[in-house]
């Protein structure tokens, strides 16, 4: 990603109906599987886990894990750092023929 560029930009859900990624917990498992493979998935995570964002899949958790992880981990500052060092290989560069 360029500097200028947001991760969402990048998001495998930036298509994707709202509804679905903010909807009733019963349309959760379906957009969490949106975040399965996605190139972003930590930054987004992040991003929701840093202004406590309470509504909606985030980074493939629901706003009942990130509630969880919250409450483990309250003197987190910045969140990306945690993640990266718990999956070093999420944000990886792709392969040119990773690409859609």
């Amino acid at each position: 990603m360029e500097k200028d560029d947001h991760w969402s930009d990048e998001a495998n859900c930036r298509t994707a109906d709202p509804e679905g990624l903010f909807g009733p917990s019963s349309d959760q498992k379906r957009a969490k599987s949106v975040c399965t493979d996605c190139r972003v998935r930590l930054a987004c995570l992040a991003e929701a886990l840093d202004n406590r964002i309470e509504f909606g899949v985030w980074g493939g958790m629901t706003e009942r894990e990130r509630r969880t992880l919250l409450r483990r981990r309250p003197h987190v500052g910045s969140w990306l750092h945690v993640l990266r060092k718990a999956d070093p290989l999420q944000d990886r560069p792709r392969a040119r023929s990773e690409y859609r």
